[in-house]
């Protein structure tokens, strides 16, 4: 699995399965692919995939493909089917799938504000980062409302059984960073169906948002860092860059006093040019706060900055993984105790299997 999401995934047939992603905000450029009974991200849309060993062949009656790394069948892999609420819309006519998406096999994801204040000018945006694209092809709408939300999650839970959910947002122009409309969002959600959700969003001004969000039925919370270098944040990511390494760690510490330890959680994406013994190093500070770190391999995406930059090769990932699950095993602190959201998914990284 960790070669797979590195190395990306060429299909002799491109509709196997729910269709894959390509721009918008979280996981893009994937497709779910089912290997030994677990759900991943797989890279189908990158140039690296392209170029991949690992091709999948056409799916037979069953719905199993043959899993080849050149010519010779490696495994017997499965793509999850589209789900059955993808065929509706709401009464005003927007297609449930513009609202939310299915993320691996049962979580239900969205982009509740399509917008972002870094995304707006280049020279502050995220040089990974694609949230405008799948708003700019139609694919999506700006901004999702509570209500909106509310009916998309139940229709999920009731015909296709998903398990938790994921709001995630841009960074609107107001300290709280997105916090009020997550909030406002959760409790529309939780009020239509019982379903845990995680949010995610850049730390806000002022740590009593943690509460606010916390009785507005949020289960779980991430703030996502990226990179880990100063440097590099500066480099890659200049407007995010503007909130302060030593201010995530201070919300992070109020997130889980309020959250619990193991239900606050960091995605970092290894690939961008931080070193193994970095990404170690503060994954090691964030298990001792109680923060997940979320290691996953960063994916180049078309039409951004960085669609060339190479994707990790699977030894860097196994030098960072292994040594992780080690850490998390060693301080209790599993993905299957998470409440919600990626890290109890697990699908974009193949973290989860080095924690045993």
């Amino acid at each position: 699995m960790t070669e797979l999401q590195s190395a990306g995934l060429r299909l002799v047939s491109p509709d196997s399965g729910a269709a894959s992603r390509r721009g918008g905000a979280g996981p893009s450029d994937h497709k779910a692919v089912t290997v030994d009974g677990v759900t991943i991200m797989v890279p189908v849309h990158t140039s690296t995939a392209w170029h991949s060993p690992f091709v999948a062949q056409t799916p037979d009656a069953s719905g199993s493909s043959a899993l080849l790394r050149g010519t010779i069948p490696i495994a017997s892999i499965s793509f999850p089917k589209a789900p059955r609420f993808y065929g509706m819309q709401t009464l005003d006519g927007v297609p449930y799938s513009h609202i939310a998406t299915l993320h691996g096999a049962d979580v239900l994801a969205t982009t509740v504000l399509q917008t972002c204040i870094r995304y707006e000018s280049r020279r502050k945006s995220c040089k990974f980062c694609a949230i405008g694209q799948s708003l700019a092809a139609g694919r999506t709408i700006a901004r999702k409302t509570p209500e909106q939300l509310a009916e998309v999650a139940r229709a999920a839970v009731l015909l296709d059984g998903v398990k938790h959910m994921v709001l995630t947002t841009g960074t609107p122009p107001t300290p709280d960073r997105g916090a009020q409309i997550l909030c406002e969002s959760a409790f529309a959600i939780k009020a239509a169906v019982d379903l845990p959700i995680q949010a995610q969003c850049e730390p806000p001004d002022d740590d009593r948002w943690f509460a606010r969000m916390k009785a507005s039925g949020i289960d779980t919370l991430g703030m996502h860092l990226e990179v880990v270098t100063p440097e590099l944040r500066e480099r890659i990511m200049p407007g995010k860059a503007s909130v302060p390494l030593s201010r995530y760690m201070e919300a992070f510490r109020s997130a889980v006093a309020v959250f619990g330890r193991g239900q606050v959680s960091t995605y970092i994406l290894a690939g961008l040019g931080d070193s193994a013994e970095a990404i170690l190093t503060m994954s090691r500070e964030l298990i001792e706060l109680g923060v997940y770190p979320f290691v996953v391999p960063f994916v180049p995406i078309s039409g951004t900055p960085l669609e060339d930059h190479p994707a990790p090769t699977p030894e860097f990932m196994k030098s960072v993984l292994q040594p992780l699950g080690g850490m998390l095993n060693a301080a209790a602190m599993r993905s299957s105790d998470i409440k919600a959201g990626c890290g109890k998914c697990g699908a974009c990284s193949s973290l989860s299997s080095y924690e045993a």
